[in-house]
Parts: C-alpha cells; sequence; structure tokens
C-alpha cells in the first residue's frame, strides 16, 4: 500500500510547474556592451594601437593628410599625384591587416571568403573611381599590371629570394596547377574579343580603345564573358575551401620510418595567428580604411590626366608600373619574406591568388560596373598586352607544374617582367623626344 501511495506522489509532483527560478533576460543595454566590449579580447586601445603602430610601414600615413591638403588647397599635379600615391600604400597594408584580423575572429570558411573580396580591395577601389571619371585606358592597363607584377614580379622575386636562402622550394603540384589553369583560361578570354577587333581591322579609339564598327560586338562579348569569369571564380572558391581544401595545404617532403622504405605525406602544422585586434575594431578598422582608400583613389585618379600631360607620361605608364605598385607593394613584400622563410605555398597563393582575383573578380566585376554605369569598358586590350599576359601566364603554368621552385625560375619571370616594360618605357622616351622638337605628342 505504501509503494502505490509514494507511486501517486511521484506522478502528481512530476506534473506540477519546476520551481527553479526562471533565467531572467538580459536587457539590450548589457547585451550591446558584450557585442562592443568583448571579454577576453585585446581592448580597443590595444587593438588601434597595433593597428596603427604595429608596423614601420605605417610610417607612410603622414602622406595621407598631405594628400587630402594638396587636393583642397590646389598644388600642382605632380604633389597631387604623388601625395596620394604614397598615402594608398600604407592604406592597401592596412586593408589586409584589418581582413586578417577579422578572419582570425570569424573562422576559416568566412575569413577566406573576406580575403577573397577584400584582398584586391585597392585595385576595386582606383578601378571603379577611374572607370566613373571615363579613364578607361587607366583601368585596363592597371589591371593589366596587377596581373603580369603578381605573376611576374612578385613571384619571381619570391622565388629568387627562396632559391637563395633554400637549395630548392616546394608547394602542392596540385592546387597550384588548378588555379593556374584557371589563371590560363580567364586570359584565354581576352584573346576572343581581341580577335573580333581584328577581324574588323577598324582604327582604334584614343578614349575607349576600340572603333565604333567592333564596338556593340566587343561590349555583347565582355558583358557575357564576364558573368561567366564570376561564375567560374565562385565555383573556385567552392572547390578551394569547400570540397578540396587539403590541395592547398602545404605538405612536408616524404619521410622513412623505420627502415621499411614505407613513405607517408604529413601535413605541416600551422602556426595559429594571435588576434591583435577585436572584433568590433577589426570592423571599424577596415570599414574606416576603406573610406579613406577611396577619397585618396580619387585624388590620385584626378591627377593623372594633368600629371601625364605636365610631364609627358603616356597613361600606359602610369596604369601598368605605377598604380600597380600601390595596391602590391605590401603583398610583395609578405611574398618574399614568406619564401625566404621556406613557405612557398603561401608565396604562390599571394602572387597566384591574387592574379586570379583580377582576372575572374576584378576585371569582370568592372566591366559589369561599367555596364550598368554606361561606361563602355570591354575585355579588349592592346594586341601587344594581351600577347604579353598569354605567354607570362603560360610561362608561370609551364614553371609550377612540378611543385617545386629554384632562383633560376625567379630569374625568368623577372626577365620576361623586364621584357614587357620595354614598350612603356619607350614610350616614355618617345614622348620626351617630340615635346624637345617642339610636338605635342600624346600616346597611350
Amino acid at each position: 500500500m505504501s509503494a502505490e501511495v509514494e507511486h501517486l506522489v511521484l506522478q502528481d509532483t512530476s506534473t506540477l510547474p519546476s520551481l527553479s527560478p526562471a533565467r531572467p533576460k538580459r536587457p539590450m543595454k548589457a547585451k550591446l556592451r558584450s557585442a562592443f566590449l568583448p571579454k577576453g579580447q585585446p581592448t580597443y586601445l590595444e587593438s588601434f594601437k597595433w593597428f596603427l603602430f604595429g608596423s614601420w610601414w605605417n610610417v607612410l600615413l603622414v602622406f595621407i593628410p598631405l594628400s587630402f591638403i594638396s587636393h583642397f588647397v590646389k598644388w600642382n599635379a605632380a604633389a597631387r599625384f604623388t601625395l596620394s600615391f604614397l598615402a594608398i600604400m600604407p592604406l592597401a597594408k592596412l586593408l589586409g591587416e584589418a581582413t586578417d584580423q577579422l578572419s582570425i575572429r570569424v573562422g576559416q570558411t568566412v575569413g577566406a571568403l573576406l580575403n577573397a573580396s577584400f584582398g584586391n580591395a585597392v585595385e576595386v577601389i582606383i578601378g571603379i573611381v577611374a572607370l566613373i571619371q571615363g579613364e578607361i585606358r587607366i583601368v585596363q592597363t592597371s589591371m593589366l599590371g596587377s596581373i603580369l607584377s603578381n605573376i611576374l614580379l612578385v613571384l619571381g622575386c619570391a622565388f629568387i629570394a627562396g632559391g637563395f636562402k633554400h637549395h630548392e622550394g616546394s608547394f602542392q603540384a596540385t592546387g597550384a596547377q588548378a588555379a593556374s589553369s584557371l589563371m590560363t583560361l580567364s586570359c584565354s578570354t581576352l584573346i576572343i574579343p581581341a580577335a573580333y577587333h581584328a577581324s574588323y581591322g577598324g582604327t582604334t579609339n584614343s578614349t575607349t580603345g576600340i572603333d565604333d564598327n567592333s564596338k556593340p560586338g566587343l561590349l555583347l562579348i565582355s558583358h557575357g564573358t564576364s558573368v561567366i569569369l564570376l561564375g567560374l571564380y565562385v565555383t573556385y572558391l567552392f572547390f578551394q575551401l569547400r570540397t578540396h581544401p587539403d590541395l592547398f595545404q602545404h605538405r612536408k617532403a616524404p619521410q622513412q620510418h623505420g627502415g621499411t622504405g614505407s613513405t607517408e605525406e604529413i601535413e605541416e602544422e600551422e602556426e595559429e595567428e594571435e588576434a591583435k585586434m577585436n572584433l568590433p575594431a577589426a570592423v571599424f578598422g577596415l570599414l574606416g580604411v576603406t573610406v579613406v582608400t577611396s577619397f585618396c583613389a580619387d585624388y590620385l585618379v584626378a591627377s593623372i590626366q594633368e600629371f601625364a600631360d605636365h610631364y609627358n607620361i603616356p597613361k600606359a605608364f602610369i596604369g601598368m608600373i605605377l598604380i600597380p605598385i600601390v595596391g602590391n607593394a605590401a603583398e610583395h613584400f609578405t611574398a618574399v619574406f614568406l619564401a625566404m622563410k621556406g613557405k612557398m605555398e603561401g608565396t604562390v597563393g599571394i602572387a597566384v591568388g591574387s592574379a586570379i582575383q583580377i582576372a575572374t573578380l576584378v576585371v569582370p566585376l568592372l566591366v559589369i560596373v561599367g555596364w550598368i554605369a554606361h561606361k563602355e569598358l570591354t575585355l579588349f586590350f592592346a594586341n601587344f598586352e594581351t600577347v604579353c599576359l598569354f605567354v607570362s601566364v603560360l610561362l608561370v603554368n609551364m614553371l609550377v607544374q612540378d611543385g617545386k621552385s629554384n632562383y633560376m625560375e625567379g630569374v625568368m619571370l623577372i626577365g620576361l617582367y623586364l621584357s614587357g616594360l620595354r614598350r612603356p618605357l619607350l614610350r616614355v622616351q618617345i614622348c620626351r623626344q617630340f615635346d624637345d622638337m617642339g610636338g605635342g605628342f600624346d600616346i597611350f
């Protein structure tokens, strides 16, 4: 009888509501405080102190206010161009730092997407500003110069620096070949507009780079190809980040175990990067630097025409050589530094990966922006520029297919880059000769 009573009592009490105190809801003020003052992360003072004073590269930040002053005070074109040029270089470095710090907080996949989006933010900003101002040739030559500087100059210098430090460098051949193959495909799409334009045999307009006869067809081809290239880039990101990430991870050379003759590849333990900024500080830093960069890019592009006319410097030289230095200078040093430490995987990822972003993301994106803004930007480059790009990509594809590097391969890349510079340098010399003869000679 007592057992039945005890069972009924337990059954009745189980239906009673819980007497444990309900968890109080956090007020909105506390939620905002926890979001903007995260615990266990660097403070805002520590974050921005490292962000602004953590590298000797940031000494160039003093040129930012000078760039603003030169624009509003209406200094001469050389001063405005030079100051804006020097101001954008540390801003490109800060964009990369803020993106890296943000990537640490949000995870590997989202971080990789952020790096893909903001990795070439300077090129995108300069390209959009130049496009809106109608500088079509500056947009085209700067994009081409960025690709060539990455796959020839950056990769070549890194191979030379790593070759002098190590007898031979190694990296994942499969991942590198997948990247270089996509690079070859994207550059092949530039041959189709060039062949279409050559079939008309028309003259070239100095502003848009195309003639009126082939313009409608070139615009149609460029718009369709740009959409395809963007789709290829999204697929490549999915391939690299989700389905085949192991192909882009560094592996050590095969090692022997116990004299049995068996070999296995061992993944190198990646060094965990320490977070130097809290999440809100990284977001604010990224947004702030992007806004400042857009102003400096606007001042830079606005001074190009006067600077080129006054000093008889062709826009091809400014676009192919000077502007790529602005956005890629920090990446150049990073790639060479990684190569000297034997981390060729990171070097190839920076050089080839940045070129892929420009060729399959930035260039098609600018074409589509021009389409929306009614600017006649096409994928048609001059014949010499198209040939240089295709030969450069072909050489890089041949050099990375074995997954090894040495200083001789770097010398070949630098040699090809210097050979391609002969034309813009020759144009500078011709312009100055005509100016000495008293002729107003404008050449692109």
